[in-house]
């Protein structure tokens, strides 16, 4: 059996760290260190009434951020008061998982793909180029037990990816292939590796996060044997909007 999503969500504030979480009435603020989204936005850890929104937005102020918010699957009557305050739906996102003997049952071609940490100078490279730069390196040094993932194909450098466990469940982020190589089963490969290192630590699934957007990833997981199993989006005011 998978995961829950709430389980989920939990392994993503393990393997993706933000730099600090402060409560602060009904909230989770995160200190995401210039990071990204999810270790940027707050979470609801009680039941929300239209003054704690406030109180939420002057929260993220002090930590010299722009309001942000997770909506998750239980924050129905959250989302609702944050759309009535002209805060707008981005990037939907599908939390998929599947046991780790789905993606171990074919052995990896050799010289294809390597676990290794800390990162080389060619994964920080090709991690830029998908726009994954050095705030996000912090967030994978915060995590604990972590790998990386350098994928190799037509005998050049081709992709990477970030892994880590927690509570015997390992989360890939950060996976980037170079556009070159793209379309050649690259992405599929280093989620096979992530697993082969994942079983030797002791984990029994292996879970990943994809935009809806992103159609060739959420593919990919399927073809995989990836369930999906829970969901988020965020809520933010674009700019100009009061």
């Amino acid at each position: 059996m998978n995961p829950t999503a709430q389980t989920l969500y939990e392994v993503c504030d393990n393997t993706w760290p933000a730099r600090r979480q402060v409560t602060h009435g009904p909230w989770i603020l995160r200190d995401g260190d210039c990071g990204g989204k999810r270790v940027s936005a707050a979470t609801a850890i009680a039941a929300v009434r239209p003054e704690h929104i406030a109180e939420a937005e002057d929260g993220m102020a002090g930590l010299g951020q722009a309001p942000l918010f997770m909506l998750r699957e239980t924050d129905d009557a959250m989302d609702c008061l944050l759309a009535d305050k002209g805060y707008e739906i981005v990037d939907p996102v599908a939390m998929y998982a599947a046991p780790i003997d789905y993606l171990t049952d074919q052995p990896i071609p050799p010289v294809t793909a390597f676990s290794i940490w800390e990162p080389l100078a060619i994964m920080k490279e090709i991690w830029a180029k998908g726009g994954i730069g050095p705030a996000r390196l912090r967030v994978m040094a915060r995590a604990e037990n972590k790998t990386g993932i350098l994928s190799r194909w037509n005998e050049k450098p081709a992709g990477v990816a970030f892994a880590a466990i927690h509570h015997q469940i390992c989360m890939v982020h950060a996976v980037e292939v170079l556009s070159s190589q793209r379309r050649q089963g690259v992405a599929a490969w280093m989620m096979r590796k992530v697993a082969f290192w994942a079983a030797d630590q002791g984990a029994t699934h292996v879970s990943v996060l994809c935009t809806f957007a992103n159609g060739p990833a959420n593919a990919l997981y399927s073809k995989l044997g990836f369930e999906a199993v829970g969901r988020y989006h965020y809520r933010h005011k674009t700019k100009g909007q009061t």
